[in-house]
């Protein structure tokens, strides 16, 4: 998760500063990260529910999406009205933060699922 982070920072610095698009690099920073410790929170429940019985196994699941979908919609109320981030790059770059970490997150479970017999 780390790595994708890094990489994450890296591609949005470079599209930054070469197209010079109205965003701040400090507001990359901060969604990335934040975007990354609820993955990252969102994975640690999930791997600690793993060596459960399957009831256990299937409420741990639910905890984790749960907590990650309250978690990101109370970051973007945070974001959007408190922050006042409004405008479409903001908008598109939080979106696409937001995709890119969400769709590692369901990435790592489902091959972690998938890897499990049943």
């Amino acid at each position: 998760m780390v790595l994708l982070n890094v990489l994450l920072l890296i591609a949005a610095y470079l599209v930054v500063s070469i197209l010079k698009l109205n965003l701040y690099f400090s507001d990359i920073v901060i969604l990335s990260s934040s975007f990354s410790i609820i993955a990252f929170i969102t994975l640690l429940i999930f791997f600690k529910g793993q060596p459960k019985e399957p009831d256990s196994q299937t409420l741990y699941i639910l905890v984790a999406i749960s907590l990650k979908f309250l978690f990101e919609i109370v970051f973007a109320l945070i974001w959007f009205i408190v922050a006042k981030k409004t405008s479409l790059p903001s908008v598109l770059m939080f979106f696409v933060l937001y995709l890119t970490l969400t769709l590692f997150t369901i990435y790592v479970i489902l091959k972690t699922l998938k890897s499990r017999a049943l």
